[in-house]
């Protein structure tokens, strides 16, 4: 019998950067929620970013892809609440394999969502996009209504996932809600991306690959600030809706990186500049407006989220250190991508 006292919730991708934060969170902040982590655990999808919950009387772990109907779709159809992240991430990682983007962004986002619409019982099913949908933006920030313009395969796969869920609610009415965060960060970010990637280099004396002159703008946001919009819009979005979530940090890569050098205590001799990247946009920024209004705002700020972060990655190296070290994948991965990338 189902005990009608609990909201089942399905977390797709949780055992991934965003999606392990937002499960701790959960389980952390909701006590009538039981969650349900969904995950393939491909390279960047790790059990040990679940580590502290993989026991936890509330938790429930399948290992599985969410474009396997016969593994996603009864965990769909059996939940109140889906919050799907899973997706294929890096724009470099896009860039050399865009297949694996589609299937897993769009393709799998449709098997969710053809069981979404069989559900009984489903009352919110969150699209996690991101602001790189709308692509470069050279002045001012992009609001949910403005023209979507991606420009690098990974942006496009989740620019499609994104609206396949939108006519997912115009058509059959699935309680659809669309977020678009800009740039994570904060711990559990696996060692590609540039925070993480650049803290580790830095801790052991390894040159950091600063892209192009440096000057490309992001607008950093802490997962956390990220997970209490989440949990917001869970109760309080209207289905059909996008909402941008924002931290209002925008820096650019160059500053960063001088940042990272002071945190971690090393100096300039270690940047080093390569060649930009192919398609590389050079400013996202998105209006919050809509989720301010809602009672919404950032909470860590960026200093502080940053020191806090890069202290995270110092006392965790049993975390990266096996990825860095031992994984022959991730190894090939880095010198595909930075080994042979000329110095500027």
């Amino acid at each position: 019998m189902t005990d009608t006292t609990q909201t089942t919730v399905l977390v797709t991708g949780g055992a991934g950067f965003i999606g392990s934060n937002f499960v701790r969170y959960a389980l952390q902040t909701h006590a009538d929620w039981r969650v349900t982590t969904l995950d393939k655990l491909t390279y960047a999808g790790r059990r040990e970013n679940l580590h502290d919950v993989m026991d936890h009387p509330r938790h429930h772990f399948v290992h599985g892809d969410i474009c396997d109907a016969a593994t996603a779709s009864p965990l769909v159809e059996s939940a109140d609440i889906v919050v799907h992240f899973a997706a294929e991430t890096h724009v470099d990682r896009s860039i050399l394999a865009a297949g694996d983007f589609i299937r897993t962004d769009v393709e799998g986002t449709f098997v969710l969502l053809e069981a979404a619409r069989r559900s009984p019982r489903l009352r919110r099913f969150v699209q996690i996009s991101t602001d790189e949908v709308y692509g470069s933006v050279a002045e001012g920030s992009s609001a949910e209504t403005d023209e979507l313009r991606p420009r690098n395969p990974y942006s496009a796969s989740k620019a499609g996932a994104d609206r396949l869920a939108y006519s997912y609610w115009a058509t059959y009415d699935v309680p659809v809600i669309i977020t678009r965060a800009s740039n994570n960060f904060g711990p559990y970010q696996f060692p590609e991306k540039v925070i993480p990637l650049f803290v580790t280099n830095l801790i052991d004396d390894i040159p950091v690959p600063l892209y192009g002159d440096g000057g490309n703008v992001r607008d950093w946001l802490h997962v956390l600030d990220h997970c209490r919009a989440l949990d917001l819009l869970i109760r309080q979005g209207q289905s059909g809706e996008v909402y941008n979530i924002g931290g209002g940090n925008e820096v650019r890569n160059a500053d960063l990186t001088h940042s990272l050098l002071r945190l971690v205590g090393k100096d300039e001799t270690l940047i080093r500049p390569v060649e930009d990247r192919k398609g590389h946009d050079r400013r996202y920024s998105v209006s919050t407006n809509k989720l301010r209004g809602m009672g919404w705002k950032p909470l860590v700020a960026f200093e502080q989220g940053l020191q806090e972060t890069v202290e995270w990655y110092a006392r965790n190296e049993w975390w990266w250190r096996p990825v860095k070290e031992r994984d022959p994948q991730y190894k090939a991965y880095m010198e595909q991508q930075y080994g042979s990338r000329p110095s500027r």
